[in-house]
């Protein structure tokens, strides 16, 4: 969430950070919210010192003698009380609709984000890799969801019988290779200094309040009954762990990672990759989240990009990285990099992973701060990062249709044989 402080100083920065995001903001009603809430304030506590003193006096009135005056007073500490009932509701009303207001306002761009209108305007930062040339190899390479089926790895009708569409059931060396990905992504993570977790996948309103998944998000969620919800993401449980917490200067940066199933509905995507396992209502994904202190993000974003880079280079499937413009900017995100990986089927690379700096936003919605006496008294905000390292279906789908061979056979990726048993050749 925005500082309101910091908004209400600077609305026209706020409005035209909230233009080039292509994201609704009332200057006016903001201003008339908070200026009515100010002074709602202003008048109960007037209103608050004058009873208190008016009370003191009832019993200096009644051992005084005089005692008309003190019922006057009395009857004027009962009228300043009805008056603040009145004025506390009116002032939570007008509290409740700028919170609203800020809750479904996403975060401003860093001054580092290029200003652009949609994905279109996303400027490439460099390639890594170079695409197969099938033709040169003397056949035409089929999607996965082909390779998948006459292997038998893939099963979309049964999962459909399950659980309905964008749902598949891996089976046999599929069911293998997913469980592969998840340890190998792990174990590297584990390596390079993260400290892994196995979250609940269940979690309540306020934890996905905290990331900004909601209130803005919530038919994207699926909800559980008893208010609560499916993880869309492991980062909304690693960053909210913290939740509510002082941390200490030493303590940072924490390096999280998890591996958890997760579910989106997907509300917004309707004929989008309808094929295959590019977007599913039920995914394995592993998850890298950050704390940091805000001097040092910027310099965490760019090593959680490398880390995701390494594994697909470990992997051998060619990539571009590209910088998100403000108009395709994530809801909590300052900065973002995405990856996206080469699929034959498409003929163009797609998101693999996103990795992004949401600097305080999701810190002052989960109230994760950090104390460090030596330098500033009381407490900041942390800046928190999450990225994708990697989700495995996508992968999975990226290995499939890069290593595939002209009889059917798919060749497993000389990083993932030990995780699969020696297995070469996915016949």
């Amino acid at each position: 969430m925005l500082d309101i402080k910091f908004v209400r100083e600077n609305q026209q920065a706020v409005a035209e950070a909230m233009k080039n995001r292509n994201a609704a903001w009332d200057v006016d009603r903001f201003a008339q919210l908070d200026e009515l809430r100010r002074t709602l304030i202003t008048q109960e506590e007037s209103l608050q010192a004058e009873r208190n003193s008016l009370s003191k006096n009832i019993g200096k009135m009644m051992a005084a003698g005089n005692k008309d005056e003190a019922e006057a007073t009395k009857a004027r500490v009962q009228s300043i009380k009805e008056e603040l009932t009145d004025l506390s509701k009116k002032r939570e009303e007008a509290e409740s609709a700028l919170t609203d207001m800020l809750a479904h306002t996403p975060n401003m761009p860093a001054a580092s984000t290029p200003i652009g209108k949609d994905e279109n305007d996303n400027p490439e930062i460099r390639r890594w890799g170079t695409p197969r040339n099938f033709a040169a190899e003397g056949f035409e390479p089929k999607a996965h969801w082909d390779l998948g089926a006459d292997l038998g790895i893939l099963d979309f009708d049964r999962g459909a019988k399950l659980s309905g569409a964008r749902f598949t059931v891996l089976a046999g060396a599929g069911a293998l290779l997913d469980r592969a990905l998840q340890n190998f992504f792990l174990n590297t993570h584990l390596a390079h200094g993260f400290k892994e977790f196995i979250p609940p996948v269940i979690v309540n309103r306020e934890i996905m309040y905290g990331t900004g998944q909601l209130p803005k998000f919530e038919d994207d969620a699926y909800h559980t009954g008893e208010d609560q919800f499916l993880i869309p993401t492991a980062e909304v449980t690693l960053t909210n762990l913290h939740a509510g917490e002082v941390l200490e200067a030493n303590q940072l940066p924490l390096h999280y990672t998890a591996g958890t199933p997760c579910f989106r509905e997907e509300a917004g995507s309707a004929g989008r990759d309808t094929r295959g396992i590019i977007r599913q209502h039920q995914f394995t994904k592993v998850e890298m989240v950050k704390l940091a202190k805000p001097e040092e993000s910027d310099d965490e974003l760019e090593s959680m990009v490398a880390e995701a880079e390494f594994i697909l280079q470990q992997l051998g499937l060619p990539y571009r990285v590209i910088a998100l413009c403000t108009g395709d900017l994530g809801f909590s995100a300052a900065k973002t990099y995405d990856i996206e990986v080469w699929l034959p089927c498409y003929n163009t690379y797609k998101e693999i992973s996103s990795c992004s700096n949401c600097g305080d936003f999701q810190a002052r919605r989960a109230d994760i701060r950090y104390r460090d006496p030596e330098h500033f008294k009381g407490t900041r905000y942390v800046h928190t990062l999450n990225g994708s390292g990697l989700p495995t279906g996508r992968t999975m789908a990226a290995i499939m249709e890069n290593y595939q061979n002209p009889d059917g056979t798919i060749t497993v990726p000389e990083v993932l044989r030990p995780y699969m048993g020696g297995m070469e050749v996915i016949k």
